[in-house]
Parts: structure tokens; sequence; C-alpha cells
């Protein structure tokens, strides 16, 4: 199977249709501050969704559905506390769900605009999307590499459990950078 692609304003995309992502070749992140100073990296493990390439690109789509209760930062009690209450509540939010509402071409990259659900509270994020590239697989299987990062503020989705320090600031910080790095296999 050969590749099918097409440049889009000098940008290589694949040719129209829907990919599938990877859950084992896909990866969302975020980091934070801790204690102001330090970065501390966290990942769901488990995330499904789909992307559709249009003909014209700015028509194009993505969405995505991730289990919270998947995630994972290394330390299991900082996990347990962010799936409590004071956090994400998995139990009551097991869900994080994105929507993308508008695609434009940014440069050599993409601008997608889409809602961001969290906790039931849905707010409009902007992702900046590069495509990595696309590929056959050993199997004839068609992927698309795409990675997506954006900044938010975790209060906007009522994520404000926080402790003020002595030295001034806080122990977590309020903006959070979201990092995703996916992989999707055609499927039309």
């Amino acid at each position: 199977m050969s590749i099918q692609t097409r440049l889009v304003d000098g940008i290589e995309i694949p040719q129209p249709g829907t990919f599938v992502l990877d859950q084992n070749h896909t990866s969302v992140g975020f980091v934070a501050r801790h204690l102001m100073v330090t970065k501390v990296r966290g990942r769901f493990a488990e995330v499904e969704g789909r992307i559709v390439v249009a003909e014209d690109a700015a028509a194009s789509s993505a969405e995505a559905v991730i289990k919270t209760a998947s995630l994972s930062t290394g330390s299991e009690d900082r996990d347990a506390h962010l799936r409590s209450g004071d956090f994400f509540d998995v139990e009551n939010y097991p869900e994080i769900r994105f929507v993308s509402t508008a695609v434009e071409r940014d440069g050599g990259q993409f601008r997608v605009t889409g809602d961001l659900t969290v906790r039931d509270v849905t707010k409009p994020v902007v992702l900046d999307v590069e495509i990595d590239g696309v590929a056959v697989d050993p199997w004839g299987g068609e992927r698309l590499a795409v990675t997506a990062t954006t900044e938010v503020e975790r209060e906007d989705w009522g994520l404000t459990w926080n402790v003020a320090l002595e030295s001034g600031g806080v122990l977590v910080s309020k903006k959070v950078t979201l990092e995703i790095e996916a992989q999707a296999v055609r499927q039309s």
C-alpha cells in the first residue's frame, strides 16, 4: 500500500478520510508546576477518538474521550489525590471530552479550536497541532501522527484545590500544559 497525501498550503496532509486513535500509540499528558518550580508530568492511559480529514482542511474535525481513572503521574499517593473530589473526581466524572469546532492553518501547522469538558464544565480551548507524518504500518494500515499542545487554567474547570506557600505562590500551578502525541489508523 502506498501513502496517499496531498499538499495544502505547503503542508503535507493525508487524503480525506476517518482515522481512529490507536490507544497503544497515543499519549494524552499534562504538565503542572509543583511548589512553583518543579514540573510534574502525568498522562491518561485510556483515550478513544477520531480525526476526520476533509477535502477542505478547514472542514476537518477531531474528537476524543479520556477516562479520568486512567491517570498516572508515577506516584500512587499523588494519583489518588488527583482522582479524588479535590481534582478530577473520577467517581462522578469518569470522562474528559474534546470536540473540535474549527480548524485553521497557522504557518506550518494548524490551530484546532474545540470544546473541552472536564467535570461537566465545557470551555473552549485552542490546540496548536502539527502533522508529524503519514506512514503505512507492516500490516497495510495507513497511520496519521499528530502532536497537539495548549495551556489551560485548570480552575476554569473547577479544579481549584491548592495550598498557599509561606514563601509566596501556591503548591500546584494554576496553568497546566496539555500535550498530545496521537497516532490514528485510517478507517475509511
